[in-house]
């Protein structure tokens, strides 16, 4: 990754320059804030280091003119000062700074700061990323969009729930539920690869049609695991390909593409599962009315053990006015759009 360091003191810049260099860093470096600036703006920098005092422009005004301007990501800077003390701290973050760091410093303590911005960038790639591709499986079906929104609260509130279970405490924090929520609008991402003449058919499929619709979790799963070998670092990939593939089986073992049952379904895809189907169910399609939530629940019921975990369908049943006031937000919001 670039680096951009902005110092006024030659000797001081060429030692940033070479401590980030064994860092892995791609350095360039500026004298002032000016120069600074017009290298941001070309797009090639989003990480950058710099000196509080300078001829020009100033570090706290070079980070006053990167937070007035809109750019095409997040700029993360780190303030470099012989100003210690709170009040100068404050003075600096207040100014736009991400991180502050006193003189003398070490530049392994740099390195680590750098790794911190590094990991924020990548949050918002992740987030960039996701909404993407969400938006591609969007393009394929009119009816997507809103289900898509749906999901990931239902899926949202059944983590939530199975985090308070002894088994899962250990599996489900709060970022494990962030994950799913994030993630849980990619199950269907497959579906990009399904003929429109089987997708947009209207009606029920048939027998053959069907096998080839079925063939979306594979092309999803193939798709996301593609990206995640890849890019090892964005684990979030993982638990989107383990949806995308696995949130059409069973628990007992007779769902699709690899007739997994039980715990061999990762959890995320036994959550999706039951999130999907109800919303499948609660919700007017062109070969089937909207159901009351009512025979939905009914329905989920009667599958427990075996379309899906028993642990999952408990969550369900525990925190079904919630999904109840999820459904009722939305339909409040389509009636106003409508």
């Amino acid at each position: 990754m670039r680096v951009l360091v902005v110092d006024d003191d030659g000797i001081t810049g060429e030692m940033l320059e070479n401590s980030l260099g064994r860092f892995g860093y791609e350095v360039t470096v500026a004298a002032d804030g000016k120069e600074a600036f017009d290298l941001i703006r070309s797009g090639l920098y989003r990480l950058v280091v710099c000196d509080w005092e300078m001829p020009e422009m100033s570090g706290l005004e070079l980070c006053r003119q990167v937070r007035q301007r809109r750019w095409s990501g997040y700029i993360y800077v780190i303030i470099l000062t012989g100003h210690g003390g709170v009040g100068n701290v404050v003075c600096g973050l207040d100014a736009g700074a991400d991180d502050y760091l006193t003189k003398p410093f070490q530049p392994d303590e740099l390195g680590r700061r750098l790794r911190v911005g590094e990991r924020v960038l990548s949050l918002e790639a992740r987030d960039l990323t996701i909404f993407a591709l969400a938006k591609l499986a969007e393009s394929r079906d009119i009816e997507t969009g809103v289900h898509l929104e749906r999901m990931r609260e239902y899926c949202r509130i059944l983590a939530e729930e199975i985090s308070k279970c002894e088994e899962y405490q250990d599996v489900v924090d709060g970022q494990y539920v962030e994950l799913i929520y994030l993630t849980s609008p990619l199950h269907d991402i497959g579906k990009v690869g399904i003929p429109d003449r089987v997708l947009l058919k209207p009606g029920r499929l048939t027998r053959e049609e069907f096998e080839i619709m079925k063939q979306h979790t594979v092309i999803g799963g193939n798709t996301l695991n593609a990206a995640a070998m890849a890019h090892p670092e964005a684990e979030y990939l993982l638990m989107a390909r383990d949806i995308a593939l696995t949130h059409h089986e069973r628990f007992d073992g007779k769902g699709y593409p690899r007739g997994l049952s039980g715990e061999e379904i990762p959890l995320c895809g036994r959550i999706v599962a039951l999130a999907d189907v109800y919303d499948a169910l609660t919700s007017k399609r062109i070969y089937k009315p909207e159901y009351s939530h009512e025979i939905a629940k009914a329905i989920i019921m009667d599958a427990e053990g075996t379309q899906f975990d028993p642990a999952i369908v408990s969550a369900f049943l525990n925190r079904e006015l919630d999904f109840l006031a999820v459904r009722r937000q939305f339909q409040m919001r389509l009636a106003a759009v409508g």
